[in-house]
């Protein structure tokens, strides 16, 4: 009971305090409970062009089928298709599956340009037109007027006409590789540059002048003032292998190396086999995933993750360091450009790409080799940032690092200009 008195003393007390005007304590501002966790930094959101050239096949049309190239990752389709109402038909399925098309459906888009252009042009999973794959010098002119036309009929979405690879003889070309370039952007006047070129062999080695196509193709694009397309191998056939996680991210990563705009895979539905021997696609010739699609469906989710690095950048330089140089190809000096101040690779070939992009700088390695990795040591003359394939960005203490670089892959490091 003396413990009740007590409690009741006080509660009076307290009552008596609050009824004489005791003044209010400020108010604390609101303080976690608990520590805050530094937020981890991610490259700017982007998203790469990404194209499936011969895609969905018309026979197969279906919105589940144009939602599964989606999961794929990729975000243009590119189906042979050759009449107008299965063309239409991909439109509509491709906007509901949130993909754009690049529209093609056969001869008669070249005889009756104008009209078709009207009845697609306003289309919102329209992405451009396909004209023509490796024309060769011969075809250029007829090939200007028509995109000409296309063009006149739709100045808003880009015309599309592949190249030829390299190795393709002058004969055939009707000039030098560098000349058909040459003649192919003052003759069709492109707003982009696409070419293909499938470098990884079945004996496991790589086109050496694979590289130079680069170095051409880039150059040219650039002197243009357009983007560059280039291609992955994701269909074997021979003299190309099965597509592996690390032949695609050799070819990939060189490829934005050399500041591609958008990347293609030839191809994502598997072609009747036949002249060639079409085989192990992404998706079968009777349309059933293969282990190739999940392959090609984590490196296109790797790619968008470190987007914000690629789309729209300017590739300053593109050199070679380590091993025999390919032909054709810049070497790393041995005074270091900048912000580089030391690299050591154990004597293996590495690509140096320096990118820039917004506020940023960014060095760019890319394993040579997708039979082989290897341990690299780095320096830099300021702060620096490694870009992870999750598309964080993990500072790197004391300015250098030392990395292992898995095969055909590459490292990204990030600095303020």
């Amino acid at each position: 009971m003396k413990l009740f008195r007590n409690f009741l003393a006080l509660a009076a007390c307290a009552i008596i305090a609050a009824g004489c005007g005791t003044k209010p304590q400020p108010v604390k501002p609101d303080t976690p409970s608990t520590p805050v966790t530094p937020t981890t930094e991610y490259v700017a959101k982007a998203e790469m062009p990404i194209l499936a050239w011969y895609s969905i096949p018309a026979e197969y049309a279906t919105l589940e089928r144009y939602k599964e190239l989606k999961n794929c990752g990729f975000t243009i389709n590119f189906s042979h298709i050759y009449s107008l109402e299965a063309a239409k038909q991909s439109l509509d399925l491709a906007q509901q599956a949130g993909v754009k098309v690049m529209f093609m459906c056969g001869d008669v888009f070249q005889t009756q340009t104008e009209r078709i252009v009207n009845e697609v042009k306003d289309h919102p999973a329209l992405y451009g037109y396909f004209l023509r794959d490796e024309p060769f010098n011969a075809d250029l002119p007829a090939l200007g007027e028509w995109a000409e036309r296309v063009r006149a009929a739709d100045p808003n979405h880009p015309v599309y006409l592949n190249l030829n690879p390299i190795y393709v003889s002058e004969e055939a070309l009707g000039s030098s590789y560098q000349e058909h370039v040459k003649l192919f952007i003052e003759t069709v006047h492109p707003t982009l540059l696409s070419f293909d070129n499938y470098p990884v062999l079945e004996n496991g080695s790589v086109r050496d002048a694979w590289w130079q196509n680069l170095e051409i193709i880039s150059q040219a694009a650039k002197d243009a003032g357009i983007p560059f397309w280039a291609f992955t191998l994701s269909t074997a056939h021979h003299p190309y292998p099965v597509a592996t996680m690390a032949s695609m991210r050799l070819q990939l990563y060189t490829n934005l190396a050399y500041g591609a705009q958008c990347l293609q895979y030839f191809t994502y539905w598997c072609p009747t086999p036949g002249t060639w021997d079409f085989h192990d696609a992404p998706i079968s010739v009777n349309g059933e995933r293969t282990a190739v699609y999940d392959l090609v469906k984590a490196m296109n989710e790797e790619i968008q993750a470190r987007a914000g690095v690629f789309v729209g950048c300017t590739m300053k330089k593109v050199y070679h360091f380590g091993g025999d140089l390919p032909v054709g190809v810049m070497p790393l000096p041995a005074e270091l450009p900048e912000p580089l101040k030391k690299l050591d690779t154990g004597g293996k070939g590495v690509i140096v790409s320096l990118l820039e992009n917004g506020d940023y700088q960014y060095v760019m390695l890319v394993n040579r080799s997708h039979l082989e990795g290897f341990d690299y040591n780095i320096g830099f003359t300021k702060d620096v940032g490694q870009v992870y394939p999750d598309g964080s960005i993990v500072n790197i203490p004391g300015r250098t690092a030392k990395r292992t670089l898995d095969k055909g892959d590459c490292a990204i490091f990030r600095l303020k200009k």
